[in-house]
């Protein structure tokens, strides 16, 4: 038996008699376990333990940890078991040790953090209670729009389709979110996280709360569902049925509750809109409207009344009214029959009548002796959208009942304001030219959001003040290239439409878009100031745009048209280099005056990549012609080395010290070279671990078609230990430089919505006739999907409806070592390490405790209680123990840190920095910490450079707040100035009979004065 074969609780349950190097000896008697009842060990131990002696332990693999991220810690915990036997330690310190490997290794586990690039997809927009926030689905995912704060964040949880519809509950703490398969989440928005998942066997359209929240409605087929709401008691079942209305003859499609929640309305495609009773009401069980000549859109009830508005897709509103009040519905007692049976029957015929009551089937026309006593409604109003000629359709529609507003979308992108009920016009306003596939009202009834899924456009308009305050759009197709700035605060990205688009990685909102472009971006990248952009296009040109004024500066040409595939600048931001991809050239351009300064020729197939080297005036350039050329700039522009590869390149890299060069090729195979002696240190085989699905019109499984994929795009992280490939998969793999091995494969998305996302078919798609995605489905219809046309990668652009396929297009790490980002088909993906939630001690001792922190610092012994409170490695605690350093003091203390610790104080700085609002203390904190270790830090700049430069991001972010700040209220703090030191002097004694003279006098002082001329300026006023 091995020992590694042992169970977790069983490891740690021996009684351990000892090690020899020679023999192994196995436990002989067992002891109580330490670990309580059910509790797991981490990672499964025993597995590492047998790492070293080649057996393959049976544990099961924690869910997270890859098969390559498990054999690194392998490797490195039978490394570490190798050095205790050969030592004779004690086993609490090798238990300890393994402990703090498999730590360490997890904190390179980054999580997913935000969804940029994307802002809306399909779906129905919805308003938080205090109507400052608003909830876009975006795909599979949910993006939380915090308009007060100018914020954007992604809900931590995915659905296995596309977003169909979203529900939010009345005091908004709960959401059920429902994809197209009829999956659905119940989502707590306090905590972040997926309470109940739950299938409704079908496609629901639509979800609503009822206003007090003890139920909802979903439409699913030609019926409705009514379920009793989950509450705040635990429950087994969070979702219970309670009825089922049936009448419609086709599917629903919209829902709406009385205020008072007795009462809800449904719209359908038949053209008809049923009114149905939540509770068992003896006049009111259900009723049915018709009036119009299309499907029904949206349908509203007035507020306080069981009054309805109708819309259909054609544009006609009908006001029905009720000759009851809400106030007037009576509740059905049990009685004859009915009753006797619940007092005398056993308990089968009373499940049989709860069956029967559980479904109300309703009649378009019931008999007359049914409507006797009953609710009656009648038509008051019909009123048109449009005009006498125009067929534009109505999309979309939201109520606010408080004010009486009407908010309609139409299929032209335009959208109307209308007071009800006279239906009076108060506002019309063209905001795109897609249709308007949602709308949204806030709670105060100011601010209206609408979506447009045809572009990915989300906006929320104020309609008394007719301005924008929220307007965003995502690229209409799939980004291609990404770069960050060098503080790590802005993200550039270039589409295939064109457009350049700028985004804030803390608000995660876009702030600029340029357009100059008139064909695909294929790259783009930022100067070392950060403050230019350059890109390349399909168009033949390469721009220059400025941050400052937000302009195109320069436009650089070729002298024969030529298509760009790559764009690379040198550190100085003095030298541009574009790569061609029909002429296989490289044009080289000066920043300054624009000036084409040589061209560069030697390959012989489209130049894939180019790179500058981030220390020396050389660019590398790979090619399709199995070459990696290297150019040196200071010696007129020469080949000094050609790298030889195995199969044509994809795309190159240099390390950030630019001692390393990584080329990914068409082979899957990542190679590693020596820039300086042109010699290849190590490569990389990733087929195995990029594991492309298979497309739903594929004729070859997805074993054999990953042969002809490869990795697309790469990058090397900020410390140049790792290096991050992905490509034509749902997957992005993160692999070690020097052991050669794979860290982490980090799956980017799980929406089945796109293609190549299964590695095998569906079976139930594969008929005696064929495959069934041969046929289109819905393709007349405006959500319908086409078959794209053979050799279409993207889809086929003439129908605008195509399933797109999952790919990543480019990946970069933040200079700040923090995160990463890429550009794939759902969006822009960001992933940081979050490291709340994580043990990460450094150099732990047992004397180390909390307490023993907190007594050095009320004895005032400050540098020891930061050094035990970064051995803990707690955030709160650190920031306790930092801030209790009295400023004066912080120069002693940061003089006297090791120099081990320097790095971590900088980092915590610049972490403190984005949340903390003590900015000068902490500013002080890094001014010291620099001054006093400034030189040994330049030794040390290539593994500190993550570091410094998330610290220059924290503080370039303060410095442009803070100066935004100052030249709004220049002139605001130069009056309130000129009014403070005016206060002090005391007015001259006026002559009497000319006071009108001394009235002017005055005047012309407090001018003076205002402008900044003192009593005793001779020279007045200056220019």
């Amino acid at each position: 038996m091995c020992l590694g074969c042992l169970p977790p609780s069983q490891l740690f349950s021996c009684t351990w008699v000892g090690f020899s190097p020679p023999l192994w000896r196995f436990p002989l008697t067992r002891g109580p376990s330490p670990t309580s009842a059910g509790a797991r060990v981490p990672w499964g131990l025993g597995s590492l333990l047998c790492a070293q002696l080649g057996h393959r332990g049976t544990q099961e693999v924690p869910p997270g940890v890859t098969g390559g991220t498990l054999g690194m810690v392998r490797a490195r915990a039978g490394a570490l078991l190798l050095h205790h036997l050969l030592d004779q330690r004690p086993h609490v310190a090798l238990f300890r040790e393994l402990y703090l490997v498999c730590v360490e290794t997890a904190l390179f586990s980054r999580q997913f953090s935000n969804l940029l690039g994307t802002v809306y997809r399909c779906g129905n927009l919805n308003f938080t209670c205090d109507g400052n926030s608003l909830i876009s689905p975006v795909g599979n995912r949910v993006t939380v729009f915090d308009l007060k704060n100018n914020k954007s964040d992604t809900l931590p949880l995915a659905t296995r389709y596309n977003i169909k519809c979203v529900g939010l509950s009345p005091d908004g703490r709960l959401a059920i979110i429902v994809d197209e398969g009829g999956d659905a989440l119940l989502v707590s928005l306090v905590c972040r996280s997926v309470l109940h998942h739950f299938h409704f066997k079908g496609a629901v359209h639509s979800v609503a709360f009822s206003p007090d929240g003890r139920k909802f409605v979903v439409t699913k087929g030609n019926g409705a569902q009514l379920y009793h709401a989950p509450g705040r008691r635990r429950e087994f079942n969070a979702f219970v049925l309670d009825k089922t209305y049936f009448g419609p003859y086709d599917e629903t499609t919209c829902i709406d509750w009385t205020d008072d929640s007795k009462c809800f309305v449904v719209g359908s495609k038949d053209m008809s809109t049923w009114v149905f009773g939540a509770e068992r009401w003896d006049n009111l069980i259900y009723y049915a409207l018709g009036g119009h000549r299309d499907a029904i859109v949206a349908c509203f009830f007035e507020a306080d009344s069981l009054d309805v508005y109708t819309l259909s897709q054609d544009g006609a509103l009908c006001v029905w009214q009720c000759d009851t009040p809400p106030a007037g519905l009576r509740l059905k007692a049990p009685s004859g029959w009915r009753a006797d049976l619940q007092r005398r029957e056993g308990d089968e015929d009373e499940e049989d009548n709860e069956e029967e009551e559980r479904a109300v089937r309703g009649k378009a026309a019931p008999a007359a002796e049914e409507q006797q006593g009953k609710v009656r409604y009648s038509r008051l109003a019909k009123y048109f959208f449009n005009k006498e000629g125009d067929f534009n359709n109505l999309t979309a529609a939201a109520y606010h009942k408080k004010v009486h507003l009407l908010v309609t979308g139409f299929a032209s992108g335009m959208f109307h304001l209308h007071e009800l009920p006279e239906f009076n016009l108060i506002h019309s306003l063209s905001i795109s030219d897609q249709r308007v596939a949602s709308v949204a009202i806030n709670s105060s009834g100011d601010w209206i959001a609408f979506g447009c899924s045809g572009l990915g456009q989300l906006l929320v308009w104020e309609w008394q003040s007719e301005s924008y305050v929220l307007k965003q759009q995502g690229h209409f197709n799939s980004m291609v290239s990404l770069a960050y700035s060098p503080d790590g605060q802005y993200i550039v990205t270039g589409g295939d439409d064109g457009k350049v688009k700028v985004w804030n990685t803390l608000s995660g909102f876009c702030f600029i878009t340029f357009t100059e472009h008139s064909s695909g971006v294929t790259g783009v990248t930022f100067t070392a100031t950060g403050y230019v952009i350059v890109t390349s296009s399909m168009d033949g040109t390469v721009r220059a745009f400025d941050l400052h004024r937000y302009r195109n500066f320069r436009t650089f040409t070729s002298p024969r048209p030529t298509q760009f595939s790559c764009v690379a600048v040198d550190t100085s931001g003095e030298v541009v280099a574009a790569g061609a991809q029909d002429s296989f050239e490289i044009f080289i351009w000066s920043m300054q005056t624009g000036r084409l300064l040589d061209v560069l020729s030697g390959h012989e197939g489209p130049i894939s990549g180019l790179c500058f080297n981030p220390t020396k005036s050389v660019l590398a350039s790979a090619s399709w012609d199995r070459t990696v050329r290297l150019w040196d700039m200071a010696d007129s522009w020469r080949t000094t080395e050609t790298l030889a590869l195995t199969s044509d390149a994809l795309a190159v890299t240099f390390r950030p010290d630019g001692a390393e060069l990584a080329v990914a090729t068409l082979n899957s195979q990542i190679t590693f070279w020596d820039p300086e002696n042109a010699v290849q240190t190590g490569s990389i085989e990733g087929r195995h671990d990029l594991k492309s699905g298979r497309k739903e019109l594929d004729k070859i499984t997805a074993k054999h078609s990953a042969k002809g994929k490869a990795f697309t795009a790469l990058c090397y992280s900020a410390d140049g230990q790792s290096v991050l490939a992905g490509g034509r998969s749902k997957f992005v793999c993160i692999y070690h430089v020097r052991e050669q091995i794979l860290r982490k494969r980090f799956e980017i998305s799980g929406n089945l919505s796109l293609d190549a996302m299964e590695e095998f078919l569906n079976r139930r798609k594969m008929t005696e006739f064929g495959n069934l995605a041969l046929i289109d489905q819905d393709a007349a219809e405006e959500a319908g999907v086409a078959i794209p046309l053979p050799g279409v990668k993207k889809g086929d652009m003439s129908s605008r409806h195509f399933k797109p396929e999952i790919r990543v297009t480019s990946l970069r790490f933040s200079p700040t070592g923090r995160c990463w980002a890429a550009t794939t088909t759902e969006g822009l993906l960001i992933y940081s390490l979050d490291a709340r939630m994580l043990f990460d001690p450094f150099e732990l001792d047992t004397s180390v405790t909390p307490a023993r922190v907190r007594a050095a610092l009320r004895q005032r012994d400050f540098t020891r209680a930061i050094l035990m409170a970064f051995r803990l490695n707690e955030r709160k605690l650190l920031q306790e123990a930092l801030e209790s350093v009295p400023w004066d003091e912080v120069e002693v203390v940061s003089s006297s840190l090791p120099d081990l610790y320097v790095e971590k104080v900088l980092e915590f700085l610049a972490s403190s920095l984005e949340v903390s609002h003590h900015l000068e203390f902490y500013l002080v904190w890094a001014q010291k910490l620099l001054m006093a270790h400034g030189q040994k830090l330049k030794a040390r700049a290539g593994t500190l450079l993550p570091a410094v430069q998330f610290l220059q991001k924290s503080i370039q972010r303060h410095f442009d707040g803070l100066s935004k700040l100052c030249d709004w209220n220049r002139y605001s703090l130069r009056f309130a100035l000129a009014v403070s030191q005016q206060r002090g002097l005391k007015r001259a004694s006026e002559a009497p009979g000319s006071e009108e003279e001394a009235d002017g006098s005055d005047e012309d002082d407090e001018s003076l004065h205002l402008l900044g001329a003192g009593p005793g300026d001779a020279d007045g006023l200056r220019p």
